[in-house]
């Protein structure tokens, strides 16, 4: 049949045999944990990606004028391409600044990659943590997230 040949690619799904084996499949329930943390921080990464978004545009705009068409970054969405590949860190080198102000804005860019790393981290961990603390709020001091085995509150030792 012609065609066929582009259904082996569904080959691939015989690696899940590797879970049964090894007697994985316990731990795919831990996966909802990771899956339930990143639907919470779901709003937060939305405008994360958009701030980054727009930053990429800005950036690259001015890319675009200090550097301009002589120096390869022909029109500003080649800039803005280059300014996200930038910030990602993947650095193709198909494109490079070659004016001393394009090289400082180029090293500003890239130190924005660095700590644009740490930010959805940070977000995701903060809700992997809450998913394993409890909501359970104190009837002294009405402080909340205790620890899912707490017998007492943190802050006035109440007994929970």
């Amino acid at each position: 049949m012609p065609g066929s040949q582009y259904f082996q690619v569904i080959r691939v799904l015989r690696v899940l045999r590797v879970f049964r084996v090894l007697k994985l499949g316990a731990y795919i329930g831990e996966a909802d944990v990771l899956i339930v943390a990143l639907r919470n921080s779901r709003r937060k990464l939305s405008v994360f990606i958009v701030t980054v978004l727009v930053l990429a545009v800005v950036l690259g705009t001015a890319m675009y004028l200090v550097e301009g068409q002589t120096h390869g970054f022909a029109s500003i969405p080649l800039s803005i391409y280059w300014t996200i590949v930038t910030i990602t860190t993947v650095g193709y080198g198909d494109i490079a600044p070659e004016t001393p102000l394009g090289q400082a804005l180029a090293s500003v860019i890239s130190l924005i990659g660095y700590a644009i790393v740490a930010v959805p981290t940070g977000i995701v961990t903060v809700e992997l943590a809450r998913g394993t603390i409890g909501h359970r709020t104190c009837p002294g001091c009405q402080a909340d997230a205790h620890d899912a085995d707490a017998g007492y509150c943190k802050r006035c030792g109440t007994h929970l």
